[in-house]
């Protein structure tokens, strides 16, 4: 792909230009590494970990022929042109649009945000619409994809240059409308600069990532923000039944439309009935039978249903296909034996997603049995929820056991004994802490008795541990269904 300098900064505002406009741009990098031919356009972003600007000689060295930054070298090259910006990270965004003939205008992109549910949100979309016949694409943290075609996700939402190429792989591949999960994280890093959203969704706000954020105040911010970029054409949709549903949406541009099961709402909801097998609702008076159960997905089929509707899908063919959704990998994946035992392999890794789930079973079984959890929180990570975590634990379930879940550089005793602080003293006889995270579920599978139920928390569809900064293969599921004396 060959564009002209001058083309890319049509609709760009830089400080300042130094040096010719009218030269070839072949690539665009932001990381120096990477930069393998010339003709390049190198962006020096100030990172998390290191600072761009340092790298700026070694990638003109290696090919770069324009660089955008934020602060000018002392020394310029006379063979280079440096176009000096307020924000590197916000230029590579409107940069890598314009480089890929702004790929999210020919798209329609929905883009889903919220502490809990974004996965399952844009997953069931994705086969929603894909159901139902149109080609789609799909930007979530397990995994991408271009139609039903797997490209593998690093990140809750890419960097603005691999997001950009993605959505313009969907477009060459026919894709009409694409799902994308849309984190805090790339918000406030401007990873989605320069891109046109159709319509935003938000789920709930609980606490989690404060460790990035610092404050609750400035996480509500940042989801803000994405619903504040959103253009007058597109639409809002917002949870009501969450106290902050009004607040995400107060400073939008775009058409505001609500979802809520427990008030009056453009999306109404009704929960009738809520077993392991399912759940039977009603969508704005119209019943129908889901293949997933809990309030929580009722919450996310509601925003579902809303989403189609509002794209102009027949609401008799959207309710039908969503009939026959299963659930996304590790959310609430239900495994039963011919004990009548039940284990739930979940993503919660939140105090309240953690409160959703336990929750949802003691709903289901109405405290008619059992209930055990297994449960961790990882390392370099916000420890101030690891005692909420255990203490949520302990306030839903009969017996908790306390484990590694991916502890990265940190060492996982000293994760354990955060959460231990939130174990309430009458219940310190029903805990255990077994570090290692296989020995705990074998051992938490033969404590649970007849009819009982065991949650695995916190990794859901992962397939890896990561200790000391190396991935080990690693599946809560694979660990649940191959205990030789279970008979699943």
């Amino acid at each position: 792909m060959m564009k002209k300098l001058i083309e890319l900064l049509a609709n760009f505002n830089p400080l300042q230009i130094i040096g010719k406009i009218d030269i070839s741009i072949s690539n665009l990098q932001f990381d120096s590494r990477k930069i393998t031919a010339e003709n390049t356009l190198y962006v020096a972003q100030k990172g998390m970990q290191t600072d761009g600007h340092l790298f700026i000689d070694k990638a003109i060295a290696k090919g770069a022929t324009a660089i955008v930054c934020e602060i000018l070298p002392e020394k310029l090259n006379e063979n280079c042109t440096y176009i000096q910006v307020a924000d590197a990270a916000k230029a590579l965004g409107e940069l890598a649009s314009a480089f890929y003939d702004f790929p999210s205008q020919k798209i329609t992109l929905v883009g889903v945000t919220g502490t809990n549910g974004k996965t399952t949100t844009v997953t069931l979309l994705h086969r929603l619409f894909m159901n139902m016949g149109y080609p789609t694409g799909l930007i979530s943290t397990i995994v991408n994809k271009i139609n039903n075609k797997e490209v593998s996700a690093t990140h809750t939402t890419p960097d603005a240059l691999s997001l950009n190429q993605l959505l313009n792989d969907m477009v060459n591949a026919g894709c009409e409308f694409c799902f994308m999960e849309v984190s805090s994280h790339a918000v406030v890093q401007q990873r989605i600069a320069g891109i046109h959203f159709a319509g935003g969704v938000f789920s709930n706000i609980t606490h989690d990532h404060l460790d990035f954020h610092q404050t609750f105040a400035n996480y509500i911010k940042a989801k803000q923000q994405f619903f504040e970029m959103l253009p007058k054409t597109a639409f809002a949709l917002t949870n009501m039944d969450d106290k902050n549903g009004k607040v995400m949406v107060q400073s939008t541009k775009a058409k505001v439309l609500t979802y809520s099961l427990r008030t009056g709402a453009d999306f109404k909801g009704k929960i009738t009935d809520n077993s392991f097998d399912g759940l039977t609702c009603e969508f704005n008076g119209t019943e129908i039978f889901l293949k997933l159960c809990g309030k929580f997905n009722a919450y996310n089929l509601l925003a579902i249903y809303g989403v189609a509707l509002l794209l102009g899908m027949k609401e008799e063919e959207v309710l039908l296909t969503m009939s026959k959704l299963d659930g996304a990998s590790g959310r609430f994946q239900a495994i039963r034996d011919n004990r009548n035992r039940t284990f739930i392999v979940d993503y919660a890794h939140t105090p309240d997603a953690l409160k959703n789930v336990l929750s949802t079973i003691k709903e289901i079984i109405e405290n008619s049995a059992d209930v055990i959890t297994v449960v961790g929180c990882g390392g370099d990570r916000d420890a101030l929820k690891r005692p909420i975590m255990a203490e949520t634990a302990c306030t839903f379930s009969n017996k908790v056991i306390l484990t590694s879940d991916n502890p990265r550089t940190e060492d996982p005793y000293k994760i354990l004994a955060d959460m231990e602080v939130g174990v309430p003293v009458a219940f310190k006889q029903h805990v255990l802490t077994i570090e290692n995270r296989r020995e705990a579920i074998k051992t938490a599978c033969h404590l649970l008795p007849d009819n009982g139920v065991l949650l695995i928390a916190g990794k859901g569809h992962e397939t890896y541990q990561e200790i000391n900064g190396i991935r080990m293969h690693f599946d809560d599921v694979e660990e649940v269904c191959g205990l030789k004396d279970l008979k699943i």
